[in-house]
């Protein structure tokens, strides 16, 4: 496990009054895979707050990827939709719980709000 995604998790309750504002809660458990051991993570959604441990346990989904792939999701290097799609990595369970938790992922490096862009086209922002 890297320390990028060590601070990912230690970042998220911090973070939740921000992303979390639907009325939507669960329990998700993210097992990442390294070589031939598992790491879980048990990640506890709520309308503005959220629960971290490295337990297992009853879950409404759960997501399994490499612990690569979500290195490189916790940088901003890959999409968790995509990897989903592209059959990177696998989820069960409640999807709305995986959309609300994505958000937590950075934005690729060099991304621009396309509202920005054309403001600025438009000479309303500098």
């Amino acid at each position: 496990m890297t320390e990028a995604t060590e601070r990912f998790f230690e970042s998220l309750p911090a973070r939740a009054p921000e992303v979390l504002v639907s009325p939507v809660s669960g329990t998700m458990q993210i097992d990442l895979a390294q070589g031939g051991q598992t790491v879980h993570w048990l990640v506890r959604l709520r309308p503005g707050e959220i629960e971290v441990s490295r337990d297992r346990g009853p879950a409404d989904a759960i997501w399994y990827t490499s612990a690569d792939l979500f290195d490189r999701l916790v940088t901003g290097r890959a999409q968790a939709i995509s990897s989903v799609l592209r059959n990177e990595s696998s989820f069960s369970g409640d999807v709305v719980l995986f959309l609300l938790f994505h958000r937590f992922f950075p934005d690729p490096p060099g991304t621009r709000d396309p509202r920005t862009v054309a403001r600025r086209q438009a000479g309303r922002l500098p």
